[in-house]
């Protein structure tokens, strides 16, 4: 039986692990199934919940994501995550295991691409599977089979098509993206470009962590959250989704262009004062941290606060650290602490309240 839905706008998603093909005719059937299997897994879990699940196709997970449901930056943080975190799951099978059939001598074979494009589509009941329809669906399934990634030279990638770089405002030059035109039989010219996930990942292997410990904690808070890591995270770093919470905040100005990431200054107004923030360091759902420069106290005074998300879907949790590197920080906040975190506990109740009252698809 078949249950007709309208007709949806949103992101459209696929993540295809490169190489399987070849790996799976050079090893053991069972024992590579099983590898398949822990990196699907693995990926599911990255992509959810900002994006929702359609279903698995061999070697491939392919999920959506209604308009209004993710931004510019969560898009880009949900590729890199998955990556990330695939690549971080490659390394740790090949060194957990000393077994020396094909099937784990082949692991470092595999890779991962991804496609992204912005179109419409139709979700379907059919015999109690959900189906995703459309041309849009037809044409990020294409891309799969297209040129983009070869040409650019890049062993893991990810294609987003022209119209997703337009809709959410994306600038490829500033991002790095390399734009190619991909010529599909059946489709026609799409024009396209491509990211580089491999340098990605190793700056991401590469670069200093900025991160406060427990130990370095001046102070430090954890709550249980109502919603997921992925939605707390935007939460937390959209500037739009900040200005309905923190009810100091009356502008907030990013001050560099592209999207959030490490280097990413803004300025927010809290009435007639100005805070400048740094962002040093940022790994997308797992943790992030500002820096706060107070020049007002003495040349070179700032502090630091790091915000870190544990859990997963059921049992999210959100932790707050402060530390303070230079002494004129610790000599203020001995000073105006009260104050502070009596702001803090306001906007949270705020933010929570907000949590709350989403619905349970956006939690």
């Amino acid at each position: 039986m078949t249950t007709l839905s309208q007709r949806e706008t949103g992101c459209l998603l696929i993540a295809d692990i490169t190489g399987y093909t070849s790996y799976l005719q050079s090893t053991e059937l069972e024992h590579a199934q099983d590898v398949l299997a822990d990196l699907l897994e693995t990926l599911v879990v990255t992509l959810q919940p900002v994006f929702t699940l359609s279903k698995l196709e061999g070697d491939a997970a392919f999920a959506y994501a209604p308009v209004g449901r993710v931004s510019p930056t969560l898009i880009l943080d949900t590729v890199e995550a998955g990556y990330f975190a695939f690549r971080r799951r490659l390394r740790d099978i090949d060194n957990a295991t000393s077994c020396e059939c094909n099937a784990c001598l082949l692991i470092p074979s595999l890779d991962l691409k991804y496609f992204v494009h912005h179109g419409d589509f139709v979700a379907r009941r059919i015999a109690g599977n959900e189906e995703l329809t459309g041309s849009d669906v037809v044409l990020v399934h294409r891309l799969t089979k297209g040129q983009a990634g070869k040409q650019s030279g890049f062993p893991a990638y990810a294609v987003y098509t022209k119209k997703t770089i337009e809709t959410f405002g994306m600038n490829p030059d500033l991002l790095g993206f390399v734009p190619y035109t991909e010529e599909l039989s059946d489709v026609g010219e799409v024009e396209v470009v491509v990211q580089d996930l491999g340098t990605r990942w190793a700056f991401e292997t590469e670069r200093h962590r900025v991160y406060v410990t427990e130990e370095e904690a001046v102070f430090s808070a954890t709550w249980p959250l109502p919603v997921s890591p992925a939605v707390a995270w935007e939460y937390m770093t959209s500037p739009e989704k900040r200005a309905q919470w923190n009810q100091s905040i009356t502008s907030f100005e990013p001050q560099t262009p592209g999207r959030l990431g490490v280097g990413s200054v803004n300025h927010c107004m809290h009435g007639d004062e100005v805070v400048v923030e740094h962002v040093a360091d940022w790994r997308p759902f797992t943790y992030f941290t500002l820096e706060y420069p107070m020049p007002h106290l003495g040349e070179g005074e700032y502090w630091r606060h790091t915000y870190e998300f544990g859990g997963d879907d059921r049992e999210a949790t959100m932790t707050l650290r402060f530390s303070f590197p230079t002494p004129g920080v610790r000599a203020w906040w001995e000073q105006e602490s009260g104050s502070f975190l009596a702001g803090l506990e306001e906007n949270g109740a705020h933010l929570f309240e907000l949590w709350e009252s989403l619905e349970p698809a956006q939690a």
